[in-house]
């Protein structure tokens, strides 16, 4: 019988110049709505929900049509039908714990910050606007780049677009898959993954600098030199 994860690591605390945070199972868990979702898509498009089911989390959706459905692969029609979902299922999704204090403690703190995400602006405009949350005015989301993650283009784009391009500049991406673990990582960024959607074993595969359950484990605890000072907590070992 396999051991229960080690969850203890003594608090730490480090100082960031800037935050890059992915959406879907980082800030909300809309897992219940997705899947009802791709189910009347997949009806649509004449593909199996479960094919889709198996591929999607964590990867833009014009990527998963241009492998299972490739005459619909147009940026037009995904921001169509990921504008449904905010809309048609608005009471499925969940704030992911942690998630709103930690984003307000960003924001009134006047600390550069983003959402790097692999869904569409009417998608995270949406839930965000569902959710009362804030909307950061530079988005990167999956019309803002070619390649989505694991590509770091993504990442990289975020720390420009927040001012933070720079070598030796400390930017933290929150992450939940494996491919935006990779991507942050390969951005330059220290990354904290959340074990949220993916096993413990993907998670760590993908190489954060910490691993977590969800965002209750990062507490901002003050300002340092411009940086803000997190405190991240209850890590695995």
């Amino acid at each position: 019988m396999a051991s229960e994860p080690d969850y203890s690591l003594p608090p730490q605390r480090v100082a960031f110049d800037g935050f890059l945070f992915d959406m879907d199972g980082t800030i909300i868990d809309s897992t219940s709505a997705v899947e009802k979702h791709w189910h009347t898509i997949g009806k649509e498009i004449n593909v199996d929900p479960k094919v889709i089911l198996e591929t999607s989390h964590g990867r833009r959706s014009i990527d998963i049509l241009k492998l299972l459905a490739p005459e619909k692969a147009s940026m037009d029609y995904v921001r169509d039908l990921e504008g449904r979902l905010p809309r048609d299922y608005a009471d499925e999704a969940v704030e992911i714990p942690g998630a709103r204090s930690l984003l307000e403690s960003v924001v009134s703190s006047a600390i550069p910050w983003t959402i790097v995400t692999s869904g569409t602006v009417p998608l995270v405009t949406g839930w965000l606007k569902v959710l009362s949350m804030a909307i950061p005015d530079h988005l990167v989301t999956a019309e803002s780049v070619e390649n989505g993650k694991p590509d770091p283009t993504c990442y990289l784009l975020g720390r420009e677009r927040i001012g933070l391009e720079a070598d030796g500049k400390q930017v933290l991406v929150l992450e939940d898959s494996p491919a935006g673990i990779r991507a942050g990582k390969a951005a330059g960024c220290k990354v904290v993954g959340l074990v949220t959607s993916h096993t413990l074993e993907q998670v760590v595969s993908a190489g954060p600098d910490w691993v977590v359950k969800d965002l209750e484990s990062l507490k901002v605890v003050g300002k340092e030199g411009g940086k803000l000072v997190v405190e991240i907590s209850n890590a695995l070992r």
